[in-house]
């Protein structure tokens, strides 16, 4: 063919994708597939499957339309070779191409296969820096240079900065950068959350339905009511919806949890974001907008923008600093193994079995749903992070590695002692109360601190400061907890001990995991 083999993956579905510049139509050929290896690694949630397989037929279809030659493996062609290494042989001895080009890919595991491709193949691989993101290329490690702790907030100045968004020459517009001070209002009951911007499945879709169905049946997570875009136009919609209806209370509301509302007025768009059907600088520059026009407050604008440009961008930057070894961290040495609750959504914390059912269906909870309930559960009773990752990256549909992992192993379980994070987020049954309705048709109550019926979150905080005194007493921020532990009386203690073993004992039996 003398032209190029251009690999795209599944969550690069940009038109502007650094593997596909400069691409000649008349020699290049576009080479996607769907391999049984990246469905496996980790068994993702149904709903993750179906929408990336979807989306990459639709953008497979869209390059077509704009006459580039693609050769697209489908899941169930009876010559799938199950990885991306087979494929692109395959590819390479049907096209023979001139060279292989590709985009670095969001995971570390990915990217170490393609360093090998050369050799492997026998053909030059050109492995492209994907420049979708908004930190420039070699900015953050220039950035994090000599740096003793790297903090998102001094990163993401420096980004508002760079991009000139929300500033007033040098300064921030309003005279802070940040408004997390007012984006903690608890659930207001009588609020009407518009419902999301959801899509009826067209024939490409519905058949990528039927095949994660048939062949991904014991995976986790379901299908029905399929309403995910599959499409940049669609996908497009969900972000102008979120501007319009979501993004004005998205500020004030971003931490509420309300029982049986999973979507909030938070975005949706993380699927869509993390598979490239819209780019970051889109969104950030769409909220920015929003503010200018006065259609949206400060606060909202802002803490929208700092997810994107400051943490989104931030946690990408740990991930490529510190992986490999990112990945193995266990500063708390946590080893308890993974209740089957997490599965199953059976247990007697309605918190914990709101988020976990949500999670089942959607492949989606909100951050603090992530940070503060399942995440804060899984600090507090130790839970191992290899299992505790393995999980986030399974269940979630805008979970790809290099975002999942700072985010579970730094920000949810501080397993990397403080690099990400200036603490721990625990936190006991109180705040969940104030951020939700959920304690009210718990089995537990929270306003029992020990004893039979407390809410285990209440025990199991202080039990967690008590164990892990020896590596975490000395952290700065928890020093207010860490006296009044100290101020505590030996019988209170003895009770959270107590409390907090019998609890954990029972999570360790496997025949009782399902019913705590």
């Amino acid at each position: 063919m003398a032209g190029a083999l251009r690999l795209v993956l599944g969550d690069q579905l940009s038109r502007g994708l650094a593997g596909l510049a400069d691409l000649d139509p008349a020699k290049d050929v576009v080479l996607m597939a769907e391999v049984v290896e990246e469905v496996t690694y980790v068994r993702h949630h149904k709903r993750k499957i179906a929408f990336l397989f979807s989306a990459m037929r639709h953008f497979a279809e869209a390059l077509r339309n704009d006459g580039i030659t693609v050769a697209y493996t489908r899941l169930d062609d009876p010559a799938n070779t199950g990885s991306f290494t087979g494929e692109i042989a395959r590819a390479v001895e049907s096209h023979a191409p001139d060279r292989l080009i590709t985009t670095e890919p969001g995971e570390y595991r990915v990217l170490a296969a393609m360093r090998g491709w050369q050799d492997e193949l026998g053909v030059p691989v050109e492995i492209r820096g994907d420049d979708r993101f908004m930190c420039p290329p070699g900015y953050f490690v220039d950035w994090a240079e000599g740096r003793k702790q790297l903090r998102m907030d001094f990163f993401y100045r420096e980004m508002r900065r760079h991009h000139d968004i929300l500033m007033e020459g040098g300064d921030p517009v309003g005279g802070k950068w940040n408004y997390d001070a007012d984006n903690r209002e608890p659930p207001d009951l009588s609020l009407k959350v518009p419902k999301p911007r959801l899509f009826e499945p067209d024939a490409i879709t519905d058949e990528v339905l039927a095949l994660v169905e048939a062949r991904c049946a014991t995976h986790f997570g379901d299908l029905a009511d399929f309403g995910f875009a599959v499409t940049r136009d669609q996908a497009l919609e969900v972000l102008d919806h979120f501007i319009t209806e979501r993004l004005p209370l998205f500020g004030s509301y971003q931490d509420a949890m309300i029982e049986d509302e999973p979507w909030m007025y938070h975005s949706h768009i993380g699927f869509y974001l993390n598979a490239g059907l819209i780019l970051p600088a889109e969104a950030v520059r769409a909220a920015e907008g929003a503010w200018v026009t006065g259609h949206a407050p400060l606060n909202a604008v802002e803490g929208f923008i700092r997810q994107i440009l400051g943490w989104r961008e931030f946690v990408r930057g740990i991930y490529w600093l510190k992986m490999p070894d990112y990945a193995e961290m266990n500063f708390l040495a946590a080893d308890r193994q993974l209740p089957d609750f997490y599965w199953t959504g059976a247990t007697g914390m309605n918190c914990m079995a709101q988020s976990i059912d949500q999670t089942r269906r959607y492949a989606y909870a909100h951050h603090i749903q992530r940070l503060m309930v399942l995440g804060n559960f899984a600090l507090l009773a130790g839970l191992d992070p290899k299992q505790v990752n393995e999980w986030f990256l399974v269940v979630y549909a805008d979970a790809y590695e290099w975002v999942e992992l700072p985010n579970v192993s730094g920000m949810v379980l501080f397993a990397d002692g403080g690099y990400l994070a200036s603490k721990p987020y625990a936190a006991g049954g109180a705040y969940i109360n104030r951020m939700s309705n959920y304690c009210g048709n718990c089995r537990y109550k929270v306003a029992k601190k020990t004893g039979e019926g407390a809410c285990p979150f209440n025990y199991l905080y202080w039990d967690f400061l008590i164990r892990n005194r020896d590596r975490l007493g000395g952290n700065a921020r928890l020093g207010m907890m860490y006296k009044s532990l100290d101020r505590m009386a030996a019988e209170r203690i003895d009770e959270i001990r107590d409390d907090a073993s019998r609890f954990l004992a029972a999570l360790d039996r496997t025949e009782e995991r399902t019913s705590i």
